[in-house]
């Protein structure tokens, strides 16, 4: 990929329950219309981190699993393993193997197989090159849909607002689109870049929004992410730094009394063959 960020396992424990409760629910069921109603459905997960979007789908989904997650972090597959997706939506078995793979460089014949492929807040971090290979990747497999989950659109709203919220989500946003050695990322461009790349194909194209609606129950979340936002402004744009720390200790004691509201916005896309 063309930056490679390592995520810890704690953060992506952290954030599960909200992307679960974020994913389009909508989305789903017409994937449900699309998939088959008899043979075992063989998943391949990419980017699949510690493995939730599986937890996630797989208990939506009937019928025998397979699930195949993809991701170049070795610590982050053996979470895939100690924490496996349970029973299908009837009661079936779902089986995981895990592969260390560069998603930007799979192959048809890495696909071969599959019923569905899937990814999830992944798509940002990609260059618009590296998106095209891994999409024609997956589309030129076959039948085959392809649901791309949670994907920032550049939105991120907070309750009750602060003087400093829009410089800093500029900030942030430009850093999401900073150019690497590989290209510029597409950061929240990405949902729209890609439904323009699979609708091109023929395909058929579904968004639905899916964001992170955060308050008074998430505020470990709330935390990590805001320190995670200001400090990736404050890099893209160091002019921030000196009203960072005043700006976080507001934000955080909001957040710690159960006073603060974030919402980040997300897409999900379906494509259909």
């Amino acid at each position: 990929m063309a930056e490679h960020v390592r995520v810890s396992p704690q953060w992506l424990l952290l954030r599960e329950p909200a992307d679960a409760a974020a994913r389009s629910t909508e989305l789903v069921e017409l994937l449900l219309r699309h998939l088959p109603a008899t043979q075992r459905l063989v998943v391949h997960d990419l980017g699949g981190g510690s493995g939730a979007m599986g937890r996630w789908l797989a208990p939506r989904l009937p019928g025998p699993q397979h699930w195949v997650v993809h991701d170049r972090d070795p610590d982050l597959l053996e979470e895939v393993l100690a924490r496996p997706a349970g029973k299908a939506a009837d009661g079936t078995d779902v089986t995981v193997e895990v592969r260390r793979s560069d998603i930007t460089r799979l192959t048809h014949d890495d696909l071969a197989g599959a019923g569905l492929i899937v990814a999830s807040a992944l798509l940002d971090m990609l260059t618009a090159r590296e998106l095209t290979a891994m999409l024609g990747a997956c589309i030129g497999i076959g039948r085959c849909p392809v649901l791309l989950a949670l994907s920032v659109v550049g939105r991120v709203v907070l309750d009750p607002p602060d003087p400093l919220d829009r410089r800093v989500a500029a900030a942030f946003d430009a850093h999401q689109r900073r150019t690497t050695e590989a290209g510029r990322l597409l950061g929240p461009d990405a949902a729209a870049a890609a439904v323009d790349a699979a609708r091109a194909t023929g395909a058929e194209v579904h968004v639905r929004p899916s964001p992170w609606r955060l308050g008074a129950d998430h505020e470990g979340l709330i935390a990590e992410w805001f320190d995670g936002w200001v400090g990736a402004a404050c890099e893209q744009e160091p002019a921030l730094v000196g009203d960072a720390d005043a700006y976080r200790a507001r934000r955080l004691a909001q957040a710690a009394a159960g006073e603060l509201t974030v919402t980040v916005d997300h897409s999900d896309v379906l494509v259909l063959p």
